[in-house]
């Protein structure tokens, strides 16, 4: 056949259509919501009964039986303590997809966000009509936004066998594992979404960056191989992940696929469930996690959306894996080169210190811990200070007693610590009674263990000279020449 020169530059541009036309209709096919709309969205429908992360099963029960009249709500089983496991469904496609919550019990963020999201799927006539038809249409969604309400109740990790129920998939020794792999079975999803928690120490690997969201598309064999169902999950978090550049760039990490025979996540994914793992990590100034809580509403809607119009099959598995790994490098608090005192010399240390919560009711305390010390700089802290020239000094408790903790102003706490105290005593209240004062408070002991080793309370001085520079108390820093406003959360020993 000959080509004239008419059909040559036909070809030509059919050439340069597939080569690069094909490449731009593929971006455009990702079906994804715009950021303006995202965040409008959940400012609109946030729900306003839940305030912080530490709510429980009897709270979320009115806030169910408000939607009956958009959902259909299941009672699925009960918990070891006998409190209910209930299930949201809606929409009315071919496509099902299931989301599950806090399957441990001290991992809620997720949970408030389906709680904003099921606002937004009930409402009606506005100007995300579009978008909620489009996920009605084509998809049917079951929700279970709290797996474990017995370790809610005590805001802890496992269950009230004291089982981590993602290690009871296959043995399914819980009541609430039951629950869970029977809901999966019954429902047969074509997508899950396993939403957790994760520790605030996780960063970006090698980078000073908090990983507030973690991502995973699990392994379902020792091999870690990808199959059309695991990829479609991973294209999936690749949608995730590029709202998430635009929100928190460079605060997203991905969990290492190595395959954990007991888990959920893992299982599901081999039971041909397209599997996707959030995890909801740390964000400067948002300890309750409320900014985490619409980044999960935000991202979890888009991807129902990319699901319902197929729009993921725009991303590909290499884009998965440019997702930076997850490290463990963060500290609350690193202090470098500080001069310890060893045998009548001082030695040049970092001291790496992190501040772990503990229960107290409906809130929390904070206890420091020096984690580490040495040569910290493959650690990243939250908060860091360059202590070169500064010398490690013990403080004293103050003699005088007061008679209850109301009786201490933060003023007056600032001018001991300025004075060299570091505690005070009280005549009243009760050891574990909580304040946000700057100092430790003893009330059941005259004494307070305290130092710079590993394990050690962080409570010291920093000096410059003979002039306190810097107070640690419980292992937080209080500049005491210019203290700055923060979040003190300790308990009366």
């Amino acid at each position: 056949m000959k080509l004239n020169k008419s059909s040559i530059s036909s070809l030509f541009f059919l050439f340069l259509f597939f080569a690069f036309g094909c490449e731009t209709a593929s971006h455009h096919s990702s079906e994804s919501i715009s950021l303006e709309t995202l965040e409008k969205a959940h400012d609109q429908f946030l729900e306003g009964a839940i305030t912080h992360r530490r709510f429980k099963h009897e709270e979320l029960q009115p806030l169910i039986q408000k939607h009956a009249d958009a959902f259909e709500i299941e009672v699925l089983g009960s918990s070891v303590e006998g409190r209910s496991i209930s299930s949201l469904d809606w929409g009315q496609g071919e496509m099902k997809v299931m989301l599950w919550s806090q399957m441990h019990g001290n991992e809620s963020t997720a949970t408030m966000a389906l709680f904003d999201l099921f606002n937004f799927l009930k409402a009606s006539g506005d100007e995300f009509e579009e978008i909620r038809q489009t996920l009605k249409e084509n998809l049917r969604i079951k929700f279970i936004p709290m797996i474990n309400p017995d370790g809610a109740e005590a805001f802890k990790r496992r269950n009230a066998l004291d089982i981590d129920l993602n290690r009871d998939a296959i043995s399914q020794i819980s009541p609430e594992a039951v629950v869970l792999k029977g809901a999966r079975d019954s429902f047969e999803p074509e997508f899950g979404f396993n939403l957790h928690d994760q520790q605030i120490y996780y960063n970006v690997e090698n980078t000073p960056k908090q990983a507030t969201i973690s991502v995973l598309a699990p392994g379902y064999n020792y091999e870690r191989d990808i199959n059309e169902v695991r990829g479609r999950a991973m294209k999936t978090i690749v949608g995730m992940n590029e709202i998430l550049q635009q929100l928190i760039p460079g605060q997203v990490g991905k969990y290492d696929d190595g395959f954990e025979p007991r888990a959920f996540g893992d299982n599901i994914q081999k039971w041909g469930t397209s599997t996707i793992l959030i995890e909801s990590g740390g964000y400067h100034g948002d300890p309750e996690k409320q900014y985490i809580r619409k980044l999960n509403f935000m991202i979890i809607l888009n991807a129902l959306h990319q699901i319902a119009k197929k729009g993921y099959e725009a991303y590909t598995i290499d884009q998965y894996f440019e997702i930076p790994d997850n490290g463990f490098q963060l500290m609350d608090l690193i202090l470098q080169e500080v001069q310890v005192p060893v045998e009548g010399s001082y030695y040049p240390v970092d001291i790496a210190i992190r501040r772990r919560e503990s229960n107290a009711g409906p809130t929390y305390s904070v206890t420091g811990n020096v984690e580490d010390l040495g040569d910290m700089q493959v650690y990243f802290g939250l908060e860091e200070l360059d202590a070169t020239g500064l010398k490690y000094q013990e403080g004293k408790v103050f003699e005088q007693v007061f008679d209850t903790v109301e009786d201490i102003s933060e003023g007056k706490a600032m001018e001991l610590l300025k004075s060299g105290y570091l505690a005070v005593k009280i005549k009243d209240g009760q050891p574990g009674d909580l304040h946000q004062l700057p100092i430790v408070v003893l009330q059941s002991t005259d004494q307070f263990s305290f130092g710079w080793k590993t394990g050690s309370n962080p409570t010291f001085f920093l000096r410059d000279g003979e002039n306190l520079r810097y107070a640690v108390v419980n292992g937080y820093l209080i500049d005491l020449e210019n203290p700055k406003e923060q979040l003190i959360k300790q308990r009366v020993y």
